[in-house]
């Protein structure tokens, strides 16, 4: 079937149009100019900007700012977005010049052309509902853009929260599972002295913690908006009861308690709150990576490594090696971290590159902290069921490490001295000797005084009272 087209014009010129597209002129000429990256608005993201123009019609209209007809309309066609529909027609890519007006000027099209047919026009007559005069009244780009980013970033870290929360849990239940097993600490992959494994997995898991108290922490920014500073701060076109009343509105329709920004001019040029929660991401990708580098140790082998835990095996490891099973669950989630460290440099740059009255890099920051959001959010989950909870421990190979190991000598200064001590873990790689024998043989401490010592158990707690 034969497309029909419709014609709309412009300050620049005019397009033909899809007669069945929703969007119009200004969107199409984004999509045309800022073919970048191929990946498309964060439908979240543009469920936030519809929210705010819902806020912003609701109160228009109360307030008389807006014809009672087209702000019912309006709010009919938010609806239908919010609702998953017209999900087609937001075309712009999400990385693109211009602060982000394209994607507002794509939301503000669908919106005035869904309601235009809701009141009986026909899309692209611009004179029933304005996209710009009428969904976009008394708002600005530079104020919607960022609040609506500052939403999403809210909506998706809850996400990631919760499934930090999981994992937490998770961890915390392997560190009571295996708080009775012996392993052997290593500093700079050398033997230290022996712990239990529980107390790795607890570590683990104060790490995730922390960081997700960290992300927690950064959030609190994200709920102070600049909704009503339009241009640049002054509030210029917004009249004062959409001033006074948007926030108040924005936040009923969101469920957030978000306040506007104290100083306006500062909430419109500065985006250093999103380079703060993106450092936060980056603080908990170091630590989930980390811990994968640990679990692929541990587990590494299994007979010719060290192989002291077994990760659940998930996937054949190789097309031409039988039977041979790799770590692939702590190897997606490094890769994520990589991801999400190199997103951190991206939006630190341009988050320093603001000029002026504003940031016109917020499309970019938006598009790697959200992609930084929601890899964390799979990497963790996968993580969580399924490596995590399915660990097991190699009793048997982390007693033999510990009883091959002469890093217990570390036990015996305060009795033998440094030196002395040292003498005896050569002697015993060297000859392959245990510790005991060699202080026994020396007669360097009683039988009894050094079974004390050297109780494995007792050199895994801090604070004890050995020798006294």
């Amino acid at each position: 079937m034969e497309k029909v087209f419709r014609i709309e014009r412009d300050s620049v010129g005019e397009l033909s149009i899809d007669s069945a597209a929703y969007y119009g002129i200004q969107t199409l000429r984004a999509k045309e100019n800022f073919e970048i990256t191929g990946t498309k608005l964060h439908f979240p993201f543009i469920r936030n900007i519809v929210l705010i123009k819902k806020a912003a019609a609701k109160v228009n209209e109360q307030y008389g700012l807006l014809d009672r007809k087209k702000a019912e309309a309006v709010i009919a066609a938010c609806d239908e977005i919010l609702h998953g529909k017209h999900k087609k027609d937001f075309i712009v890519d999400a990385v693109q010049g211009g602060a982000g007006t394209s994607e507002n000027m794509n939301v503000n099209e669908v919106i005035a052309n869904i309601a235009i047919e809701h009141l009986g026009g026909q899309k692209g007559d611009y004179t029933v509902i304005s996209p710009n005069d009428d969904v976009n009244m008394e708002q600005s780009t530079n104020d919607v853009i960022p609040t609506a980013g500052k939403l999403t970033v809210l909506s998706l870290a809850e996400e990631l929260l919760a499934a930090l929360k999981k994992l937490h849990a998770a961890l915390l239940g392997k560190a009571k599972e295996f708080d009775d097993i012996l392993k052997m600490g290593r500093t700079q992959l050398q033997d230290a002295v022996p712990m239990r494994l529980g107390q790795a997995f607890r570590a683990f898991a104060t790490a995730i913690a922390r960081s997700r108290t960290r992300i927690e922490n950064s959030l609190s920014e994200m709920r102070t908006i600049n909704l009503g500073a339009t241009a640049i701060g002054t509030a210029i076109n917004a009249k004062e009861a959409y001033f006074s009343h948007i926030t108040e509105e924005l936040s009923a329709l969101t469920g957030e308690d978000l306040k506007r920004a104290d100083d306006l001019f500062d909430g419109t040029q500065n985006v250093d709150c999103f380079a703060a929660v993106s450092g936060t991401l980056k603080a908990l990708a170091v630590n989930l990576s980390k811990m994968c580098n640990d679990l692929r140790l541990m587990s590494s082998g299994p007979r010719t490594g060290l192989g002291e835990i077994i990760l659940p095996a998930k996937q054949n490891g190789s097309s031409i090696m039988p039977g041979k099973i790799n770590p692939v669950i702590p190897e997606v989630v490094n890769q994520v971290a990589f991801l999400v460290i190199g997103h951190d440099v991206t939006v630190t740059m341009a988050a320093e590159a603001g000029q002026l009255e504003l940031n016109a890099f917020e499309p970019v920051i938006f598009y790697q902290l959200f992609e930084s959001l929601r890899a964390l959010t799979g990497a963790v989950r996968t993580l969580t069921e399924n490596c995590i909870v399915g660990i097991t421990a190699n009793r048997e190979r982390c007693a033999e490490w510990v009883n091959r190991s002469v890093g217990i000598v570390t036990a015996l200064n305060p009795y033998i001295g440094y030196l002395k001590a040292a003498d005896i873990a050569k002697e015993s790689l060297r000859t392959g000797q245990s510790i005991r024998e060699i202080v026994l043989r020396e007669g360097l401490m009683d039988e009894a005084k050094l079974d004390e010592v050297l109780d494995p158990l007792l050199l895994t707690e801090p604070c004890m009272t050995r020798g006294k």
